[in-house]
């Protein structure tokens, strides 16, 4: 079965990189174009939108390769927090690390990395000096004062005069973060600031993906986007400068609304005249236009808002979120009529749990199921066991199937299953011995190496790329990781499969 397409990719190139020289033009000088959303591994980008590049805005950026530069920032207090990027589950200071040496791997070039909201926090003068002794610029900026009432502070040499200015030479600078809430907005307006200063013409714009302006406020698309962001409470909403001024319907977001009055009086205060009527006019946004089938973006959508619920709901589970987001997300699942169980692997996965349960009875321990749809849509599904997680037995059964490898043959060589379990018991001293994922992966790949069907079997793990999975219980780090290198979209429950504080 092929994969449903609804996006194309090279009309977005298109209708984007003709959009952003254009307001370059316009400006008549530098433009500082901020990054909202992720510049590369744009993942909930193609989960949305099914044919989009998730490195489409790198292909962008070659396609401006000798016109554009990029500034990375990042907020020193996720520096200190050690924030995760979930789809890499990495720290934000090692997403930025990645992100330049990714950069530079496409042949873009990196200006330098700005620490925003600097307050000598020990882990970011480390971040600081780690970059600065592998050669990269670095600047630290602090709080702006007079942030965010007193303009004229703002505008002044204690407030973005005291930051300091990042020499760029490109009519375009990229200014891009590993997430939200990195000080992409302020290192612009700082920057702009210093270049009229210094009698540089000099503009800001916003490239945006999400939400789309052109698509109607309660999309599954704009929907999507709220699921994505509710521990940052952001909330699509109908632009009313724009409608104001225009006396047409646009899509925004609170955040963007609430600071466009005061945006507009800093970039007014730095350089005179603003033509921006809206926060929708700041906005380099063409996504809504590359659309293709509206029906396949809108079910994609659907099914995105199901698996933000999930992950909310496990995020609060292990403490990382506030109950108030957990049922905010479930509350937007429902107000597109949608439940947990339309998401097409909770249900086989919940029933091989159980069905693990009723072949049990009697014995002490708790039965995970996990189930993953395959290419073709097959429904594949494991269970956990003395030897193996169920993530491990549910990727082993899906690539058995795709190989069409009987069940009754053993993949995993009995010497080297024997080899990892005597290991973990004995050297290592764990509890328990059954394999998880990023385990089993690696018994697998060895023991490829005497076994002809573990060879094909390998051969097939990439084609699980993309699909979805969904197993009954929290994942351990080893499944976690596991199902990250293999491209799973994968949920859980918010279940804990031991009462282990530690092992849960």
């Amino acid at each position: 079965m092929a994969k449903q397409i609804g996006f194309d990719n090279d009309k977005y190139l298109e209708e984007q990189s003709r959009a952003i020289i254009e307001r370059s033009e316009c400006i008549g000088g530098r433009l500082y174009l901020e990054f909202g959303g992720k510049i590369a591994y744009d993942f909930h980008a193609a989960r949305v939108l099914p044919g989009y590049d998730p490195n489409v805005k790198i292909r962008l950026l070659q396609k401006l390769r000798d016109q554009a530069e990029i500034i990375v920032c990042i907020y020193a207090g996720a520096i200190e927090r050690r924030k995760v990027r979930a789809d890499f589950g990495i720290p934000y200071d090692v997403d930025v690390l990645k992100l330049i040496d990714d950069l530079r791997d496409w042949g873009l070039l990196v200006r330098g990395v700005v620490i925003t909201r600097f307050e000598d926090q020990p882990s970011a003068r480390v971040f600081k000096a780690r970059l600065e002794r592998r050669s990269v610029a670095v600047c630290a900026h602090r709080l702006t004062s007079g942030y965010p009432t007193d303009v004229d502070r703002i505008v002044s040499d204690e407030g973005y005069g005291a930051n300091d200015y990042i020499r760029t030479e490109r009519p375009v600078v990229v200014v891009a973060g590993p997430g939200p809430g990195s000080g992409k907005l302020a290192t612009c307006l700082s920057q702009v600031y210093h270049e009229n200063l210094r009698g540089n013409a000099a503009g800001y714009a916003k490239f945006e993906t999400f939400p789309i302006w052109n698509l109607p406020l309660k999309h599954p698309v704009n929907v999507a986007y709220e699921a994505a962001t509710v521990e940052l409470k952001d909330v699509n909403q109908i632009d009313p400068f724009h409608l104001a001024a225009y006396g047409e319907q646009a899509i925004s977001y609170n955040r963007d609304i609430e600071a466009f009055p005061l945006l507009a009086r800093i970039l007014e205060r730095i350089g005179g005249d603003v033509s921006y009527r809206s926060p929708t006019d700041m906005g380099v946004n063409r996504a809504g236009f590359a659309i293709t089938d509206d029906a396949v973006v809108r079910t994609a959508a659907e099914q995105e808002v199901i698996r933000r619920h999930f992950r909310y709901a496990c995020e609060y589970a292990v403490g990382l979120v506030e109950l108030e987001d957990a049922n905010r997300a479930q509350l937007i699942m429902s107000g597109l009529g949608l439940d947990e169980e339309q998401r097409v692997v909770v249900r086989p996965a919940r029933e091989a749990a159980a069905e693990g349960e009723v072949k049990g009875k009697g014995n002490e321990g708790v039965y995970c199921g996990a189930a993953i749809a395959l290419p073709d849509g097959r429904i594949v599904t494991g269970k956990n066991s003395a030897l193996m997680h169920a993530a491990s037995a549910a990727v082993l059964n899906a690539v058995k199937e795709l190989s069409g490898i009987p069940d009754e043959m053993p993949l995993l060589t009995r010497s080297v299953m024997e080899s990892i379990a005597g290991m973990k018991k004995n050297i290592l001293r764990m509890k328990s011995v059954s394999l998880d994922l990023d385990e089993m992966l690696i018994a697998l790949g060895i023991s490829a190496a005497a076994n002809p069907a573990a060879q094909l079997a390998l051969e097939h793990l990439k084609q699980l790329q993309g699909c979805e999975f969904h197993t009954t219980h929290l994942p351990t780090a080893g499944d976690e990781a596991g199902l990250r290198r293999l491209g799973l979209n994968a949920t859980s429950d918010p279940q804990f499969a031991t009462t282990s504080l530690v092992l849960g």
